[in-house]
């Protein structure tokens, strides 16, 4: 009975300090904020390399050897693989052999040519003769011309067993191991170059048509620690057809390179709009009074009586001291800025 009264009386003291708790004013409170300006409109995107080549084999063969490892940096014509190339290096000599040949029968019909012209020249052969030698060293031209590029081609077919890095960066990824057999047109590794990375993302055509010009375009990067996460596009290319199936436009976002950036990362984009496209004024709130719990972004809305209430949200990119509401919050409604203080007058209550 004496633990009942006690229990009693202090839920009776704490009914009575609410009232002059709250009529004090000591719970701040901070009004949701509705501006004139645009709201920004997210869209989904992904990294991608600027330079970003597969290595594909343009030949039949074994993959003889391999010069590099997923992760290995590479310079411009570094070798990246090998495929066996006994039987096209052997082609290539038998043509090359067969130029040479060419090369010593032109040389002989070119002597011979002269000779002849000289004769000719002294009236020692008729002119029907003299056609014959021109027209046998003419035919030994185009032959010796024809063995040439033969051999040329030979050596460059042998040349397509070697494989090389386009262009100086990161190997990527390497898809086959030695004793693989490689076709045509099969992606072998992945060169991309790390200098240069942008954003490739798709947003509707409505969207697109009411971009503000000069506005900027933030890019967010969730994956990355909160001092890079959130970065400012360079340049923004729009794609001139839109797709189709969807009725999106291809957007092509230029940046700059950050610390853990790499290609096929997870990137949000928020697009700045014209107000009459977005239709709802941007909606801000100070970043104190937002905080997360699990998955959750939360904030406390004050009531009329003034008691505070827990309600998520969805938060947008921060803008200063205050950060965007997408959903859940309507201007004119109140929100606690000091999300602890709020949740103690919860408890009391």
């Amino acid at each position: 009975m004496h633990r009942l009264s006690k229990f009693v009386g202090v839920a009776i003291l704490a009914m009575s300090v609410l009232p002059s708790v709250h009529g004090a004013g000591l719970l701040a409170v901070a009004p949701v904020r509705s501006t004139g300006e645009p709201r920004s409109v997210a869209v989904e995107g992904v990294v991608e390399a600027v330079r970003q080549a597969r290595v594909a084999s343009q030949v039949a063969g074994v993959v003889t050897h391999l010069a590099v490892r997923a992760g290995d940096r590479v310079g411009a014509g570094q070798v990246l693989a090998r495929i066996d190339a006994r039987t096209a290096n052997q082609l290539a000599g038998a043509a090359s052999a067969q130029a040479d040949a060419a090369r010593a029968t032109l040389e002989l019909a070119s002597r011979e040519y002269e000779r002849q012209k000289q004769l000719f020249q002294k009236q020692y052969i008729s002119q029907a003769a003299m056609d014959r030698y021109e027209t046998q060293y003419k035919a030994a031209t185009a032959q010796a011309r024809g063995q040439l590029a033969q051999a040329g081609a030979a050596r460059a077919q042998s040349g397509l067993y070697t494989l090389t890095a386009p262009y100086a960066g990161l190997v990527a990824d390497v898809a086959v191991k030695e004793g693989d057999l490689a076709m045509p047109g099969q992606p072998l590794m992945m060169v991309f170059d790390p200098v240069a990375l942008r954003i490739t993302a798709t947003a509707p055509q409505r969207v697109v048509n009411a971009l503000q010009e000069k506005a900027p375009v933030r890019i967010e990067l969730p994956d990355l620690v909160a001092a890079e996460r959130w970065r400012a596009a360079t340049r923004v290319t729009v794609l001139p057809a839109a797709d189709a199936a969807t009725h999106t436009v291809g957007l092509w976002l230029d940046m700059s390179v950050a610390p853990g950036l790499a290609p096929g990362m997870f990137a949000r984009v928020w697009l700045p709009v014209k107000q009459d496209a977005a239709g709802i004024p941007g909606i801000y709130v100070p970043a104190t009074a937002v905080f997360r719990r699990a998955e959750m972004t939360l904030v406390y809305v004050v009531d009329a009586r003034g008691w505070p209430r827990l309600r998520q949200i969805r938060s947008g990119q921060p803008l200063g001291t205050e950060i965007e509401v997408l959903a859940g919050l309507a201007p004119g409604e109140r929100v606690a800025a000091d999300p602890l203080a709020a949740a103690r007058v919860r408890e009391v209550r």
